[in-house]
Formats: C-alpha cells, sequence, structure tokens
C-alpha cells in the first residue's frame, strides 16, 4: 500500500489503500487547502517527475532542494560533523542518488525538524538512512505517519552530536524548533530556522507569523519569547527555510532589531 503525500503541503500519511479523505495540516489555518481542492501524489510518483539539488552553503553545511518546485518547497539542511552528520528539516523527495551522496559522507546520526510543515516524507528518509527522527513534543499531534523513529523531546534545549542544540523557540508552532551550529559561519555560529524565524525580502531582517500563506502574525508575548529563547546562543549567520533566504552577517543584531520593528508595529 502507498504513503500518500499531500500535494499543498508535502506530508505523507501512513500507508493505505486508497488517498485519504483530507488533510488536516492543510486544513489548519497556518496553512491551506490547495485551490483545485485536495490532491494526492506517491514517493514513487515525484521520484519520477522531480530531482534532487544539492549546493554547499559553507564549509560543513550542504542545503538540499528539488526541482521542479513542489507543496511549500522548502530546503532541507546536511550538517556534518566527525561526531555525526545531522539532517535538518527534510524534503519530500527522496531518491537513490541523494541517500547514495549522504551515505558516501559518512550518512547521518540522527534527524531534526522545525515544526510539522516540513515533516514531509522524513519516516522514508529515517528508515533508509537508519537515524532517529528528533520532534519536539508539543507538536506530537501533528505526525501524519507515526513511527518508532520518532523520538519525542522535551523542554526548552536539546543537544546533539557535534555541538549542536535543538533550542524550542515555539512562536509558529508551539514545539517550533531552531538549530543552533557554533562552528559555522567562521567559528562565529549559525542559526537554521526554517520558517520560526523567517528570512524576508530584505536578508537584513526576519520576520515572526503565525501563518505564512494567510498572513496572520504572532502576538507580542510569542515575538518576545523567540528572541529570549535564541539569546544566550551567539550566531552571525541564520540559514532560512528557502533558497538564498540567509542573513549573511550580524545575525544576531538582526533579530533583534526584527522584533523591535515587529512589536513597535502591533503596538500602533
Amino acid at each position: 500500500m502507498p504513503h500518500f503525500i499531500c500535494v499543498t503541503c508535502g506530508t505523507q500519511y501512513s500507508e493505505s489503500d486508497s488517498a485519504p479523505e483530507r488533510c488536516p495540516i492543510c486544513e489548519d489555518e497556518r496553512q491551506y487547502v490547495g485551490w483545485e481542492g485536495q490532491r494526492w501524489t506517491t514517493l514513487a510518483e515525484l521520484q519520477q517527475t522531480h530531482q534532487s539539488l544539492v549546493s554547499m552553503e559553507e564549509a560543513g553545511l550542504f542545503a538540499i532542494g528539488m526541482q521542479p518546485s513542489f507543496a511549500i518547497n522548502q530546503r532541507a539542511f546536511l550538517v556534518t560533523h566527525p561526531n555525526g552528520n545531522v539532517l535538518w528539516d527534510c524534503i519530500p523527495l527522496c531518491e537513490d542518488a541523494m541517500i547514495e551522496l549522504i551515505q558516501g559522507i559518512g550518512g547521518i546520526s540522527a534527524i531534526a525538524i522545525s515544526h510539522p510543515h516540513y515533516y514531509s516524507t522524513m519516516v522514508h528518509w529515517s528508515h533508509v538512512l537508519g537515524c532517529p527522527i528528533y520532534l519536539h513534543a508539543a507538536d506530537r499531534n501533528w505526525v501524519m505517519r507515526p513511527d518508532p523513529a520518532i523520538q519525542f523531546w522535551d523542554g526548552e534545549t536539546k543537544q546533539l552530536a557535534g555541538g549542536l542544540t535543538l533550542i524550542r523557540c515555539g512562536g509558529h508552532f508551539d514545539g517550533g524548533t531552531v538549530l543552533h551550529i557554533p562552528s559555522a559561519a567562521d567559528g562565529k555560529g549559525a542559526m537554521l530556522t526554517g520558517d520560526i524565524l523567517q528570512v524576508v525580502q530584505d536578508r537584513r531582517w526576519v520576520s515572526f507569523m503565525y501563518s505564512y500563506p494567510n498572513l496572520i502574525p504572532l502576538p507580542i508575548s510569542k515575538v518576545q519569547r523567540i528572541v529570549e529563547a535564541i539569546e544566550p546562543f551567539e550566531f552571525d549567520r541564520i540559514y532560512g527555510a528557502f533558497a538564498d533566504k540567509t542573513v549573511a552577517t550580524d545575525a544576531k543584531a538582526a533579530v533583534q532589531r526584527s522584533a523591535a520593528r515587529y512589536i513597535q508595529s502591533l503596538k500602533q
């Protein structure tokens, strides 16, 4: 039986004889059902029509995408380290060539995901690469393909191999998480943020939203919590969810001034 994939959000579901009637991820107000109605595909079909893209963002950090564009079209990241490589976020497409590339540089020790919109085919990735998936427990109810490989963590931070830290920020989702890489950006540190902190068109800034496609803002208290959660960590760079959406330098100050601008706008 196939594991159907939602065409609009890219989420893969537990195997079934026929496509699910609905996608709760898309029916939530943070997402949307496609204008043509609920549609489904499978990984086998994606492997016939799409291909993976990989690029080196900096030493030890690779971005993974797919073309042509599909669903939300986020990018994943492969963080390499002698103590264990980590896959951050997932894309719906998982194909043999990409798996061979990852295995050729040591495989991965863990998958970690920022929030439910990027769960995609995480269980398939986990099975073929033989590693656990770390998700924050606050988002447990959004898992559409349960599996023993998924390990839920509680609290505000979780340490991974290579000095990496998962940080719960909340905001976009209750368990919204970012990943701190202290060795990145020439030792000044970097954050992989999905769209918990969204790098905007003016890449000197970020923004904070409850729903991006439906333009629902976060309340001031949620924005303040995000800033407070990452305050203890040093970072000079932010890699966002989409291609080329990177705050290349002075990123911690960018978060602070972006939050101040956002909060001031809500107060007016």
